[in-house]
């Protein structure tokens, strides 16, 4: 080989040798300036950050605007309040308590205001909510509150256990009265079968105990007026041992009383459900004792009760009932229609609607004229 070209060769020996020895201190240099830029742990928690991701998918909802007086209602976004239920007796059938209730004659109405019953849905468990309220919450569902409150039904809907319909609420001043709640025991009734003798705090919570209200309709509440079991029983056949069972509990929690006609339909209608159960007040612990009349007033004089036609007289071939009502009692007229109830119910187990007074076959001696 000649002498340059050995030179050559050495020359380019000698370069690679040296982009060798580059590279290797290259990285040499750059592993130990990693190891010298590891972050040490601190001794205080890491705080964790949302992404922005996160953010995004969950916006924060703007603050609702303060209620104002004339502000419209809208619906309420705050869960529905707790509603008040009955406490039930299991071991207790209606129609046993039935036989613990006394049976008399009707007092007369003389005195009966319904101030005497004290304020009309007064906040008697003091909750926040009157008494209305309260069961409207409690028998109506889909329930929309006015904003911001929890407490002031504005809408829903009703399934009526008088009538079995469904229809729906909307507060306003046309519409509220179409959903009126009803007394099952009515103040009258109850003023004329011993609430008399009660205090007007005890009146009160009778006038305002769960166990008494029950939401329904406008022409059902026209309809039941204050006639007790003997002259009205709802038109859903399918409610009646629970409507029964309801006002024995209620007449046995306020220690009022029952006529013999009023015992007598009761007790019929519990044959087809002996063991529906009666159910406590929420408000009164034991039945309320009657308060002592007061001096200057001397206790209202009852009425006889009336008595029962002898099942002989009934059931003897040939004989002549007594004369019967005229026909088409009005319903809302309450003495013509007790009358022709407690005439009804004593001959129709026998002898049928001889009077022709049960018109649409609902067990009312009555109808509902316009």
């Amino acid at each position: 080989m000649r002498p340059h070209r050995r030179f050559i060769a050495a020359g380019c020996l000698i370069i690679v040798l040296l982009v060798v020895w580059l590279i290797a201190g290259t990285s040499a240099d750059a592993e130990e300036s990693r190891g010298q830029s590891s972050p040490v742990p601190s001794q205080t928690p890491a705080v964790a950050v949302p992404s922005p991701s996160s953010f995004s998918e969950s916006p924060a909802a703007p603050d609702p605007a303060p209620a104002t007086d004339n502000a419209p209602a809208l619906e309420s976004s705050e869960p529905e309040p707790a509603k008040p239920e009955d406490r039930q007796k299991p071991d207790v059938a209606a129609l046993a308590l039935l036989e613990t209730l006394p049976i008399k004659g009707r007092a007369p109405k003389t005195g009966y205001d319904r101030d005497e019953f004290g304020q009309a849905w007064a906040d008697v468990d003091r909750n926040g909510c009157d008494t209305r309220n309260d069961i409207l919450a409690r028998d109506l569902s889909a329930l929309s509150f006015r904003s911001n409150e929890s407490c002031r039904v504005i809408s829903g809907v009703l399934q009526d256990p008088y009538s079995g319909r469904t229809v729906e609420f909307t507060r306003g001043q046309e519409t509220s009265a179409l959903v009126p709640v009803d007394h099952v025991v009515a103040l009258s009734d109850a003023w004329q079968k011993g609430a008399q003798q009660l205090t007007l705090e005890q009146r009160t919570l009778l006038a305002n105990d769960p166990l008494n209200l029950l939401a329904t309709t406008q022409r059902m509440n026209s309809q039941k007026s204050d006639g007790d079991a003997a002259t009205w029983l709802p038109q859903n056949k399918s409610f009646r041992c629970a409507y029964v069972s309801r006002q024995i509990s209620v007449k046995a929690a306020y220690s009022l009383w029952v006529t013999m006609a009023e015992h007598d339909a009761m007790e019929r209608i519990l044959a087809d459900c002996p063991d529906e159960a009666a159910a406590d007040s929420t408000l009164v612990e034991e039945p309320l004792a009657p308060a002592e009349p007061r001096a200057d007033k001397a206790p209202a004089a009852e009425e006889p009760a009336r008595m029962p036609v002898p099942a002989a007289d009934k059931a003897a071939p040939g004989a002549a009932p007594s004369p019967a009502p005229a026909r088409s009692v009005n319903c809302s007229d309450f003495d013509t229609h007790v009358a022709a109830q407690t005439w009804f119910e004593y001959y129709h187990p026998t002898m049928g609607d001889i009077g022709g007074l049960d018109a649409d076959g609902d067990l009312l001696a009555c109808v509902s004229l316009p």
